[in-house]
């Protein structure tokens, strides 16, 4: 695990991956080698608890969205929950939003995935 991803569980067949610090290139590739390793172990969903991460920047965002095409190829999901505000609304921004979800809590997150 790297620094940037602080635990990883599942519930009800879903990765659920924590980060802490900044999503940028080093924070992205940590995040899509989890990713796609737990693909090719055949989980298709996965949520991302951003409580800990209250900075992206663009290549962050870019390595989010190549994670999000991969998904769409096998029908998988993501979703993020815990977003600072400025997160979310950089989300919002960048089309992240369009192809995949944005929760309040990891209950609500689960019953929707």
């Amino acid at each position: 695990m790297s620094d940037f991803i602080t635990n990883v569980k599942e519930n009800n067949s879903i990765v659920i991956i924590e980060t802490n610090g900044y999503l940028n290139n080093v924070g992205g590739e940590a995040v899509s080698t989890l990713v796609y390793e737990k693909m090719a172990q055949g989980n298709t969903k996965f949520l991302i608890n951003m409580a800990g991460t209250k900075i992206v920047n663009s290549i962050g965002v870019s390595i989010l969205i190549e994670i999000i095409e991969k998904l769409q190829e096998v029908n998988g999901k993501i979703g993020y929950y815990n977003l600072a505000p400025i997160v979310a609304k950089t989300f919002n921004i960048m089309g992240l939003t369009k192809y995949s979800t944005v929760h309040e809590t990891e209950e609500a997150a689960v019953n929707e995935l």
